[in-house]
């Protein structure tokens, strides 16, 4: 979640110094669900360029009667009757991303529920259910969550990543697309409908997430495998939403770090004469949020800035990357390859508060009441502005939770983003969530 907030800096060398650290940090096997205890998916660092420009504080959120979203009609596709092409939601509904490995998950479900969310984003480590070598697949802590989520009510989207050492070494994207293929489509003749959607990867734009580099030669890599993926899932579970995978929102193009999620976004439209427009459903984006308020947006409108490590300077204000609204800018492009027929699905957005981690410094600018407010604003402005927005899903539920189940750091950035204490307590964001959703969801008519 909320990985690598880069933008362009007049120093590159400052903005790689900073990196370094984080970069070793997320490099481990520490993440991985399958290991000793749960922890958390991999965060990286927001890197801003300071300056001392002042800014106005803006109040988050809107505060007009919020109108429901509609959708545009869908078209027909070939296929099963009932089955339309790109799936769409029927309003805008809600999620939360959660760690259901290894913790009492089914009190996470409970707590979901309670607040009012439609969704649960689980993300599922590849490389630890299967080993190619012994053409052996474990899934028994999968099996456990896609019970428990069914079990509450609740629908599952799974956001797949970590490719087995036998097809790539790094972890990385896999050379060979139908190596993925197969296992994503033995995923859904397991669980069938009770996987109500697939995130293919996450933040492809990454290195770290990719093998190491990332230029826009190798998003036609991306592409096939999203290609191979959609295939495999729709003909065993044609109503089972695939979705493009979210680019983390950075301004940075560096063959070691990142593609800027822009440059991304165009080269995955545009490979092969933009035949990805057949193959994906929903658009994931991961925005930014930093500290600025969700109804901010640079350069028209910007945020506070400031939560810099150095107090004398104004950081993470300076490019719409740091901001919630620049899923707008996303939709613009997605628009401009004739795309505007997809619903953007928010798969990670949210803020974080006080922690110790390099990087995240602006989280120490956030109270738990400010992040309350960030959080509910988010979703109201949403709701009011964006018709194109399928589903919402906060980051995060219970990471927290886990770190402290494992004697880890809960003032890690991860825990700082969750919506409930280290010992179970919901934090104000989860009431204020829990609160607005039951008024959103009235207000839909269910």
């Amino acid at each position: 979640m909320q990985p690598f907030r880069f933008i362009r800096s007049s120093g590159p060398m400052l903005v790689l110094l900073l990196l370094l650290p984080l970069l070793a940090a997320c490099a481990g096997d520490n993440n991985n669900p399958q290991a000793s205890g749960p922890t958390a998916v991999p965060t990286a660092a927001v890197v801003g360029t300071p300056n001392n420009q002042a800014a106005p504080t803006v109040a988050p959120g809107s505060t007009t009667a919020p109108t429901a979203p509609t959708a545009a009609p869908a078209t027909p596709r070939p296929g099963p009757a009932d089955t339309t092409f790109p799936l769409k939601t029927p309003y805008l509904e809600f999620g939360v991303v959660a760690h259901l490995y290894y913790t009492d998950r089914d009190r996470v479900m409970t707590l979901a529920s309670n607040a009012g969310f439609d969704w649960v984003r689980q993300q599922i480590y590849w490389r630890d259910v299967e080993d190619p070598a012994k053409n052996l697949f474990v899934w028994d802590e999968v099996d456990a969550i896609v019970e428990s989520v069914n079990k509450s009510g609740r629908k599952l989207l799974v956001n797949i990543v970590r490719t087995p050492a036998a097809y790539n070494p790094t972890g990385g994207l896999p050379s060979d697309p139908t190596t993925f293929g197969n296992f994503v489509e033995q995923m859904a003749k397991r669980y069938g409908n009770k996987i109500a959607a697939y995130e293919i990867w996450n933040e492809p734009n990454l290195a770290h997430e990719t093998g190491g580099r990332i230029t826009t030669d190798d998003v036609g890599t991306y592409v096939e495998l999203l290609i191979e993926a959609y295939k495999r899932i729709k003909a065993v579970s044609p109503d089972a939403f695939v979705l493009a995978a979210a680019s983390s929102s950075t301004g940075v193009t560096d063959a070691n770090i990142a593609l800027s999620d822009e440059d991304f976004y165009r080269a995955m439209y545009s490979y092969r004469d933009g035949i990805v427009k057949d193959y994906f459903d929903v658009q994931a984006v991961h925005p930014g949020g930093t500290l600025n308020p969700p109804d901010t947006l640079w350069p028209d409108n910007p945020g506070p800035g400031n939560g810099c490590p150095d107090p004398e300077q104004r950081c993470w204000q300076t490019h719409p990357t740091f901001y919630f609204r620049h899923v707008e800018n996303v939709r613009k492009w997605m628009e401009e390859y004739g795309l505007g027929d997809r619903q953007i699905w928010l798969t990670e957005f949210g803020w974080a508060t006080q922690n110790n981690s390099p990087g995240f410094e602006y989280g120490n600018a956030i109270t738990m009441e400010m992040q309350a407010e960030y959080v509910a604003g988010a979703f109201q402005y949403a709701y009011d502005n964006y018709p194109w927005m399928g589903a919402m899903f906060l980051w995060n539920m219970n990471f927290a939770v886990t770190k402290a189940e494992n004697n880890l750091d809960t003032l890690h950035e991860q825990a700082s983003f969750g919506i409930l204490n280290p010992d179970w307590s919901p934090r104000p964001s989860f009431l204020a969530s829990q609160s607005l959703i039951a008024q959103l969801k009235q207000q839909q008519g269910r």
